[in-house]
């Protein structure tokens, strides 16, 4: 037990020293090398628990699945709208891609289509999957105003998110990524939401994001 404790400890090391340096370098350019020094572990340790980097930007990627998966099993349980759902996930994800190494890493990957031979495509599967389902949920219940299909309405909104945390990655480090989310989901609402629950939906948007404006500028000047 204890042999196993610390080797979770170890490979959790090599997860977010990975991160840290596909941050810094990008995938293509990060090595083994430094990777291990960042982990503060030796080379054999790292291929201990990994073959190659492929195989940690692939762990990478399914831990950053697994942690965004469980958030939006929380955030899905809790009694709201549906578009109330659809703007505290991607609200949580903002926050995760600002202050969580190991999600920023993980989507850095998928979004990067030079990581592997093959797009990973799985999570923007899921993700969409989700969005569809709350969609429909969201007409039947009369949030939306039935101008856009369900369908439609999700193949929008996981690409305008991604491309808005590209944007923000590009300019700022992703240091504005909630305020820009914040900007994509007002212009969402105006196209989207029934003319009569506009103003109680912008309050809770409102509210979501000050929230997270507020903790994101928190952890950064901690950081």
């Amino acid at each position: 037990m204890v042999q196993q404790a610390r080797a979770r400890v170890t490979r959790d090391k090599i997860m977010q020293g990975a991160a840290e340096v596909i941050r810094e370098v990008g995938y293509a350019n990060a090595s083994l090398g430094q990777i291990s020094e960042a982990a503060g572990v030796t080379k054999g340790a790292l291929y201990f628990h990994f073959n190659s980097k492929e195989e940690i930007a692939r762990a990478l990627i399914d831990e950053q699945h697994r942690i965004t998966r469980e958030a939006a099993k929380k955030i899905m349980s809790h009694d709201a709208s549906a578009i109330e759902h659809m703007v505290q996930l991607t609200a949580d994800l903002a926050g995760r891609l600002v202050g969580d190494p190991i999600v920023r890493a993980g989507i850095r990957l998928t979004t990067d289509s030079s990581t592997f031979d093959s797009p990973i495509a799985g999570p923007y599967q899921d993700w969409m999957e989700t969005f569809e389902q709350l969609a429909m949920r969201a007409q039947h219940q009369g949030e939306t105003n039935g101008v856009i299909a369900p369908d439609l309405l999700a193949r929008f909104i996981i690409p305008a998110f991604t491309g808005v945390q590209l944007v923000s990655e590009a300019f700022t480090g992703r240091r504005d990524l909630p305020e820009r989310v914040h900007e994509m989901w007002k212009i969402l609402i105006a196209a989207v939401v029934a003319e009569d629950r506009q103003e109680h939906v912008l309050g809770m948007i409102e509210a979501t994001f000050s929230r997270l404006e507020r903790d994101t500028r928190r952890r950064q000047s901690e950081a």
